[in-house]
């Protein structure tokens, strides 16, 4: 078992090689902080009124609006948003309507085996054993809600093939999306040198908002699953209208992708925004209770402001 975990690592670190050396050389084509183009005061989704938190980075955007994001951003990172790609990327290879599951898998004892080494080390994992089977619509609710890594894993190996097909697809959509400042190393952000910003961030939660399934998912407040039972959603303003996907670590601080319905001046808009870095340690309650707070500041500050 542990053999195979440093052979999968070694694989993934080979794909990650080739990247860097593109990145390295690769010019930006997108500024860190959103500026690329400059907010117009006389537009009804303007951010320029906007109360940045103190803490971290964060960006957002209202309704057709430009985003705008929060100065000095550099790459952090990201923890568990990092699985909004990977629900992204199987989304886009097999699309589900409301009436679907999508495809089908079997738990193999070595992904039993590996759920249970993860939980001795204190990752984010969903219960699963030998022989369960879980439909693709139940994977992506235990990717997104208790936010299982050992889902990650296992999506990326069922979606691309193997796992480090899978990550190579991650950076090459995130190159394809203008994210240039984000890396991937990882399907579960549980890996540090998986990073991003703010901004690059948003761009890949607005994509993945564009399928209705995901935005049905990450608005449930607790999935049931075969083996894991009842399981709840990590995002503290789940109860307040406020949908999305959390990360959280001693690295990463407390992390949320966002979208909220507003209504303005009589106009009702959809707010979506990251907030990522917020909070200190590892409590996950209160890093989360910290990005929670920041993404509701950000919205607070500018829905009031518009006319």
């Amino acid at each position: 078992m542990y053999r195979a975990r440093r052979r999968r690592r070694a694989l993934l670190g080979a794909a990650l090689a080739l990247l860097l050396a593109y990145t390295a050389f690769a010019p930006a084509r997108h500024p860190l902080n959103g500026k690329a183009h400059p907010l117009n005061d006389k537009d009804r989704t303007s951010l320029s009124p906007v109360s940045w938190p103190e803490q971290g980075q964060s960006a957002l955007v209202l309704g057709n609006g430009r985003p705008a994001g929060s100065p000095h951003e550099q790459p952090a990172p990201i923890a568990s948003l990092a699985k909004v790609m990977t629900a992204y990327l199987t989304l886009k290879r097999y699309p589900l309507t409301d009436a679907q599951d999508g495809f089908t898998i079997t738990i193999t004892a070595a992904q039993a085996q590996t759920e249970a080494q993860d939980a001795a080390q204190k990752q984010s994992g969903v219960a699963v054993q030998a022989g369960e089977q879980l439909t693709e619509r139940q994977l992506l609710e235990a990717l997104l809600i208790p936010s299982g890594n050992n889902i990650a894993w296992m999506l990326a190996a069922e979606v691309a093939g193997s796992e480090t097909r899978f990550l190579a697809e991650m950076n090459a959509e995130a190159r394809v999306l203008g994210m240039d400042h984000t890396i991937y190393t990882d399907p579960s952000g549980f890996d540090r040198g998986t990073v991003s910003t703010a901004a690059d961030q948003l761009r890949v939660f607005q994509r993945a908002m564009r399928f209705p399934v995901f935005r049905q998912i990450v608005s449930m407040p607790s999935v049931t699953l075969p083996v894991a039972g009842t399981l709840t959603n990590y995002n503290p303003l789940i109860g307040e209208g406020f949908a999305g996907k959390t990360g959280s670590d001693s690295a990463a601080g407390g992390c949320l992708a966002f979208f909220t319905h507003v209504t303005v001046g009589g106009h009702a808009l959809t707010a979506v925004g990251v907030v990522l870095g917020q909070g200190q340690g590892s409590d996950t309650s209160v890093i989360l209770a910290a990005a929670g707070e920041a993404a509701k500041q950000l919205v607070d500050s500018v829905a009031p402001a518009i006319p």
